[in-house]
């Protein structure tokens, strides 16, 4: 859900930062039943509760994300669009590794 409360979406997966192994994003399936997507959400600032995941992000802002198909994986060169979206500093690993990885 977002700060205001509003539902966004189903949690799907998390993605860790490859370079600390913390969670670091999570996806979500939102859209309508016949066009379901996973859109990326930051777990920066998120507070977990019982049955629920608070991130600090609108559900407008969750909705315009990157996102990709249900059973789709992000590909490298989507990470930086992923960090750019929310404002957050994106980079590859000392050896130019990938920086998330789903777990």
């Amino acid at each position: 859900m977002d700060p205001q409360g509003h539902k966004i979406g189903v949690l799907e997966s998390v993605y860790v930062d490859t370079a600390t192994d913390r969670p670091f994003f999570a996806t979500v399936t939102v859209g309508l039943p016949t066009r379901r997507r996973l859109a990326f959400v930051p777990l920066v600032g998120a507070t977990v509760g019982p049955g629920y995941l608070k991130v600090a992000h609108s559900k407008d802002v969750v909705k315009k994300a990157p996102a990709i198909d249900t059973d789709g994986e992000l590909r490298a060169t989507e990470e930086p669009g992923v960090f750019a979206h929310y404002e957050l500093d994106y980079a590859p690993g000392g050896g130019g590794e990938r920086r998330l990885a789903r777990r």
